[in-house]
């Protein structure tokens, strides 16, 4: 299990230590919001990508291989981010980073299942249970980590932080992964499993949506055009292609599916907004250092991962769901009476309530998830549901560009917590009416 979790955590890591170090990048390059908008983006449209395309890859290529890539790809990026010359440079360091570390979790799963067939085993909860917990560590204490390695090395070490971690990690597989018993699919096979075409066409979807997105200011039409064209074409594809990246056609005959994708995208929307917008306007409004603005956001994050796993022992789907969207109502605000002259303990009490909402509803539409989906496509939908938290964060990055501009203020702070009042608000309502959701299910399967 050592590998397993070291690699399963190398993705959340990388999602939230940036998230206080964006103000020393923006300083040295002197960039936007929205410019460095792009590293989140980046990861996150990679990861979109990368995630369900890697499960493919070890399915045909053998997991222990995918998993040993990605660790490599993850160590070239830690160098690479260190000597990163520009904004632009660095970019491409987190495309990296989302392509090596999204090999980690679909093939520990593959691996998981591979043992247990071997040995005879039921399915290995506890080690499940163990990955679910070292991810949702991971993300509650990732922003106080990036804060600590930016305040002690600067911005940088967020990324150099990666070699050894990478290493160790290979180290760990050597070690203890038993080698791959299937030889790997040929390059045919391969191409034909993994619909490349289905890749790149969703790539450019999600690249020419998201860079719309950031220029709303002044928005970018024929952008929107491109968007729009590419997500026909694609829509076409998925139709005609027997085994689709993106499967449309599952999506449209299950609605109840489709509308938690949508809950669960607007609920890591909201999720993302606080995570690095707030972590920002702690840097620049109340001139907090980099240190500090992760120790702010430390018990909010570890609220979550509490919660997260106190989520698993509800047998409901519906009330959680349901009290998680009235959770992001009030938290959302608290955050509109926050100002730069709010004392930091104070601070700390206002954005705590954002930690229950996100772990509740995070476990309770993973659980819709595994009760809507059609048992043979169960391992499809968990991909699809990773892509849509991807998208949200994604969306999250391009509306702080919109409502920051070149460096948060309060008034920008208080838009965001309006736009996140209505949000929630909307959630509620939908969650409320929503009657295809199940009343009761074991949710600690789901996770």
């Amino acid at each position: 299990m050592a590998p397993l979790c070291l690699g399963s955590m190398l993705n959340p890591v990388n999602s939230t230590m940036i998230s206080t170090a964006l103000v020393a990048i923006a300083r040295d390059f002197q960039a936007t919001v929205a410019e460095t908008g792009l590293l989140i983006g980046g990861l996150y449209i990679t990861s979109a990508i990368a995630q369900p395309t890697m499960g493919r890859l070890a399915d045909r290529l053998g997991a222990r291989r995918v998993f040993l890539a990605g660790l490599y790809l993850v160590a070239l990026a830690g160098v690479a981010g260190t000597f990163a010359p520009s904004l632009r440079a660095l970019i491409w360091v987190r495309v990296l980073l989302g392509v090596g570390t999204s090999a980690a979790y679909p093939t520990a799963m593959r691996i998981l299942r591979n043992r247990a067939a071997q040995t005879g085993s039921v399915e290995p909860r506890m080690a499940l249970g163990i990955l679910s917990m070292c991810a949702l560590s991971t993300v509650a204490i990732g922003a106080a980590l990036g804060g600590i390695l930016t305040g002690l090395g600067g911005w940088r070490m967020v990324f150099t932080v990666n070699l050894p971690l990478a290493l160790l990690g290979i180290l760990l597989v050597f070690l203890w992964i038993p080698e791959d018993e299937a030889k790997p699919a040929g390059l045919r096979k391969l191409a034909q499993g993994v619909d490349v075409l289905g890749i790149v066409l969703f790539a450019g979807l999600l690249l020419t949506g998201m860079f719309f997105l950031m220029s709303l200011g002044h928005p970018n039409w024929p952008m929107l055009a491109v968007s729009v064209l590419l997500g026909f074409v694609l829509t076409r594809h998925s139709l005609r292609t027997k085994q689709p990246f993106l499967n449309i056609r599952m999506l449209g005959s299950n609605i109840p599916l489709s509308v938690t994708y949508l809950r669960y995208g607007a609920t890591n929307l909201m999720m993302y907004c606080m995570l690095y917008g707030f972590s920002q306007w702690l840097q620049t409004g109340p001139g907090f250092s980099s240190t500090k603005a992760g120790l702010i956001t430390l018990p909010m994050s570890g609220l979550a991962a509490l919660s997260a796993l106190a989520g698993g022992r509800m047998k409901s789907i519906r009330n959680p769901l349901i009290f998680g969207t009235l959770g992001f109502l009030f938290a959302a605000g608290c955050i509109v009476l926050i100002t730069s002259g709010t004392a930091a303990s104070l601070l700390v009490l206002l954005v705590l309530p954002f930690g229950l909402p996100q772990g509740i509803c995070s476990n309770a539409n993973q659980a819709a998830v595994y009760v809507q989906a059609p048992h043979e496509e169960v391992g499809t939908a968990a991909g699809l549901l990773r892509t849509s938290q991807y998208v949200g964060a994604i969306v999250a990055s391009s509306l702080l560009g919109l409502l920051f501009g070149k460096h948060p203020t309060d008034h920008g702070m208080h838009t965001l917590a309006w736009v996140m009042v209505v949000l929630s608000a909307g959630l509620v309502i939908a969650t409320v009416a929503d009657r295809t959701l199940p009343r009761e299910a074991i949710l600690g399967e789901a996770v």
